[in-house]
């Protein structure tokens, strides 16, 4: 098992989004790479703390390789926005690569270099290794399955792409 840690905007759809593919079994959402330690939902919105909201993934290397993790990332992400994705605007909604794991830095390496290919210009994704990571609270984590009519940027037609 492999751990990535993703942030894509709101964390809601970003966790919703991979809990759809075999190869992940595990996601949890949270608060990465800023600087107090583990702050709170308001803390994160409105003192500047300058987390992160992102998703731990946990998944199979060999169900779901790195390289086509991050070719579905890249699909709910607007790569060149810095600071904003969809209607969620703030440092908080960032978009971020980190991992824990040095065998992961290839993978991410190597994505991060075709889509500023594809894009011709340098992507606004923070990537390296992760500094820390704090689960968030518990009514953020799995939200869109609790509550179906919920905000989330990402496309409704993505959250149902592996047919599950």
């Amino acid at each position: 098992m492999k751990t990535i840690y993703l942030a894509g905007g709101c964390f809601w759809g970003t966790q919703k989004f991979f809990d759809q593919f075999d190869g992940v079994t595990e996601t949890t959402v949270g608060y990465a790479n800023g600087k107090t330690a583990a702050p709170t939902y308001e803390e994160v919105c409105r003192m500047g703390t300058d987390h992160a909201e992102t998703v731990r993934i946990v998944f199979d290397e060999k169900r779901l390789p790195a390289a086509r993790l991050l070719e579905l990332y890249f699909l709910t992400i607007d790569p060149l926005s810095v600071d904003r994705q969809g209607g969620d605007v703030g440092r908080q909604y960032r978009t971020g690569i980190w991992y824990d794991d040095e065998t992961l830095a290839p993978a991410v390496g190597e994505a991060v270099r075709r889509e500023e290919e594809k894009y011709g210009q340098a992507l606004a994704v923070e990537t390296g290794p992760l500094v820390h990571f704090y689960p968030a609270e518990e009514y953020h984590q799995k939200y869109l399955d609790k509550n179906p009519g919920g905000y989330c940027h990402i496309p409704r037609r993505l959250l149902e792409l592996s047919g599950k």
